[in-house]
């Protein structure tokens, strides 16, 4: 059996074996990687800055399909600090959604282009906490899809809720994903993996 598992969640109108693909410059050693594949590629229909009744049942159904899967993980013998979430645009905010209403130890969770879900200005009344789970957040300060604004602000949430939080904001980059998130991914994985 693998010593940690990392769920990755594609993007919008992407697949599992696109993200899959990102597996290969990854650690493999004792790790396994899973994608769960989104009905008609997109978790949820409208934007994450949309009001969340808008991408409704959608975003419940894939909320729970992760909730599924860390389950399956867990009844198959992964604890849940070996479990790790990895999402990349849509994947990445449905990611940090999930850990956020599901708080509590995780592996990590790495979001690659995303933030929180909600329109500007929700009260967001998340209980729980992480006790110190490491979440890594990466964007471009200039993404068309994903404001900086929300992932600092998602930084920050995370921080409150007792996260180890860090945030890298890259100048100019493209919706896309860069060697130095790849690295501090990598290390993560594997000191979390213990290989």
């Amino acid at each position: 059996m693998a010593r940690a598992v990392v769920i990755m969640l594609h993007g919008r109108g992407a697949t599992a074996g696109s993200i899959l693909e990102l597996a290969s410059y990854l650690p493999k050693e004792g790790i396994s990687y899973i994608a769960p594949q989104a009905t008609g590629n997109i978790w949820y229909p409208y934007s994450f800055l949309v009001p969340l009744e808008q991408n409704e049942p959608w975003l419940t159904a894939a909320l729970n399909r992760v909730t599924e899967i860390v389950e399956h993980l867990k009844a198959a013998g992964v604890p849940e600090r070996k479990i790790m979430l990895l999402g990349f645009s849509q994947g990445a905010s449905l990611s940090l959604e999930w850990t956020a209403r599901n708080a509590r130890q995780i592996g990590a969770l790495f979001a690659l282009s995303g933030g929180l879900i909600g329109p500007p200005g929700m009260q967001r009344n998340y209980s729980g906490t992480l006790e110190g789970t490491t979440v890594f957040l990466g964007c471009s300060d200039v993404d068309f899809h994903i404001p900086k604004e929300r992932v600092k602000e998602s930084a920050e949430i995370f921080a409150a809720m007792n996260a180890k939080v860090t945030m890298r904001l890259y100048p100019d980059m493209d919706h896309t994903v860069n060697d130095d998130e790849i690295a501090f991914v990598s290390d993560v994985i594997r000191t979390t993996a213990g290989t």
